[in-house]
């Protein structure tokens, strides 16, 4: 196929439309066999061959080289049945090592699929077999651990049947995978972020901004505003790292224009399995005219809960049931974060209708929340409650920020989540953060918030999900009490672009001791004005959002800026096990430890 550069724009738009066959078409003739969903192919078995190779798309209207499973992207539904065991068959055709990760997925360490921790890595030319039994349901994902291989399309969707009847009923279901996809090399972003951490923002505030707000909230509170955020070289807008300035987000492997199509008959319950595997992105979803009723969590099952919208952070899943009844098309409208673009996709009765895409909502902004300094009683300072998408004009900043990383933080009204001790089980004192060159802010009043949707969604007049609303269908069997806590304060410097936990990269801090059959609390802290997934390999744990014995299990949280968190997990399998942001360029630049249970 030749492939034009640079294309007019009619073209352009037959190149978006085109690029989302690209993939499939050689998947499609290699298992004709096999059904699909939504068009993606599904492999199922106890025994499935994986060939990862490199192929020519056209996202954008430029052709660019993509990392795929089968000639496929994404690559095909592997779907399991709960209970049995299987093995997976992984032949490298890519010119550099790779290896691919069962993401939520409870295996023995050795299959776990992070080269340098669990194995070597699968060299070019060779064939790595996973083998490891299923011992759950539910939608999941899988990708690469290696390189910049996820950001160039190396994931696809898993789908592990239940043994026993599911406690809901749909007609037909389909996978929702969202994913951001750039025609730049990840290499060349990383760099560019590390040159300039607002690189990629196209939100700044202007004159124009400064003007309108003065006429909202009063000359003095909007110069203050200014002047604080300055002081403390900082951006209120800063929402995402990388954003539709670069990026391109696609649903099931297509961008917006290509418009890909789920088809239903008019009263039947459709369940849709969203799956967020962006390298950077977080999505906000709702599909306008419809009531989503959310089912499960990451995989697991939790008691239906209904909204109209969702945020799903980076590597989580969601599975919701919807029902249209009238016979027209509807929008599946993910919206990045940062509202710099979107994702598109189609609910329809029939093939080539369009439903109308609402407008973007407008660009949220970072409040003191977001600053960890939420419910701080501080003399000298009035504090008034901020909304989670507010500004901060109207406030008194009487300490910019370099003073007040460096403040004695004793005597300070600093309210804890609740349920979670006070104790620092890690040894690090947030005290010994402040001026650390890794740290360029620590948040003095961390608080949960698990009962706000987020930055851009709280007060937006829609119903949202919280964390707070998730509820397991039944009692957690494997949550005991934990025995001790361990704290991470999930940091950065936005300046030198790099982040860590406790102000050090992954080079620089061994392992986390526990012990293998030991329950353990993470106490998560938030000391950066970025929501950061983040992920445990090897278990599943629970949620500690007042639910008692009902607290969901997940595989990755997505912490809010300024937020303190808790969930706690039983160490019951050996080994070294990862334990991360996901955003990729995040742990790439040190948010990454290794958890050894032993």
């Amino acid at each position: 196929m030749r492939f034009p550069d640079p294309p007019n724009r009619r073209r352009f738009v037959q190149g978006l439309a085109a690029a989302s066959t690209v993939g499939w078409i050689g998947a499609a003739r290699a298992q004709s066999r096999l059904a699909s969903i939504g068009g993606i192919p599904v492999l199922t078995g106890a025994s499935i061959d994986l060939t990862l190779a490199e192929i020519p798309v056209n996202i954008t209207g430029r052709r660019r080289i993509a990392t795929v499973v089968n000639n496929s992207m994404p690559g095909p539904i592997l779907r399991l049945k709960q209970g049995g065991d299987v093995t997976i068959n992984v032949t490298n055709r890519l010119p550099e090592t790779t290896s691919i990760h069962w993401h939520g997925v409870k295996l023995p360490n050795a299959m776990d699929g992070v080269p340098g921790l669990t194995f070597a890595g699968i060299p070019p030319g060779q064939t790595f077999s996973y083998r490891f039994p299923i011992e759950q349901s539910g939608t999941y994902w899988y990708h690469s651990h290696s390189g910049m291989q996820e950001q160039t399309g190396l994931l696809g969707p898993l789908i592990f049947d239940p043994q026993k009847p599911e406690p809901y009923h749909y007609d037909r279901e389909y996978v929702i995978v969202l994913s951001d996809w750039t025609d730049e090399n990840p290499m060349t972003i990383l760099s560019n972020l590390k040159q300039q951490s607002d690189y990629y923002n196209y939100h700044q505030r202007t004159l124009g901004t400064f003007i309108k707000d003065a006429g909202r909230d009063g000359l003095g509170s909007t110069f203050k505003d200014r002047l604080m955020w300055g002081d403390m070289r900082m951006s209120p807008t800063d929402i995402m790292d990388v954003t539709g300035a670069i990026y391109t987000f696609l649903v099931n492997g297509q961008p917006p224009a290509a418009n890909w199509t789920g088809l239903f008959n008019p009263g039947e319950r459709l369940r849709l399995r969203f799956i967020n595997s962006a390298a950077m992105t977080t999505f906000d979803v709702r599909i306008p005219g419809l009531a989503l009723t959310v089912v499960q969590a990451d995989g697991a099952d939790v008691e239906p809960v209904e909204i109209e919208e969702f945020r799903i952070g980076v590597a989580e899943t969601y599975d919701v049931i919807v029902q249209p009844r009238d016979s027209r098309a509807y929008t599946v409208f993910a919206q990045a974060q940062d509202r710099s673009g979107f994702a598109r996709a189609t609910l329809a009765p029939r093939s080539g209708m369009s439903g109308d895409i609402p407008p973007l909502d407008p660009a949220p902004l970072r409040s003191m929340a977001d600053m960890g300094m939420g419910s701080m009683d501080m003399q000298g300072m009035n504090h008034a409650p901020a909304k989670a998408d507010a500004g901060m004009a109207g406030m008194d900043h009487a300490a910019p920020k370099a003073d007040m990383s460096h403040m004695d933080m004793a005597g300070m009204n600093i309210s804890q989540s609740s349920g979670v001790p006070a104790t620092n089980a890690s040894g690090v004192d947030p005290k010994t953060l402040a001026g650390d060159p890794m740290v360029d802010n620590v948040a003095m009043a961390p608080q949960s918030r698990l009962d706000e949707a987020g930055t851009g969604l709280d007060g937006n007049g829609r119903r949202v999900l919280r964390y707070s609303q998730l509820k397991a269908l039944s009692p957690v069997e494997y949550a005991p009490e934990a025995t001790r806590d361990i704290t991470f304060h999930l940091t950065g410097n936005m300046e030198r672009w790099v982040w860590g936990f406790d102000g050090k990269r992954f080079s620089e801090s061994p392992p986390v001791p526990v012990k293998l059959g030991e329950t353990v609390r993470f106490v998560l802290i938030n000391d950066t004005m970025m929501e950061h997934p983040i992920h445990l390999h090897g278990f599943l744990f629970t949620v500690e959002n007042g639910q008692g014995d009902r607290q969901p299990l997940k595989h990755t949280i997505n912490v809010k800026p300024g937020e303190r968190l808790s969930f706690v997990y039983t160490a019951d399998v050996p080994g070294r096990w990862a334990f991360h942001c996901h955003l990729m360029l995040h742990m790439d630049t040190g948010m990454f430890r290794t958890v050894l249970v032993s």
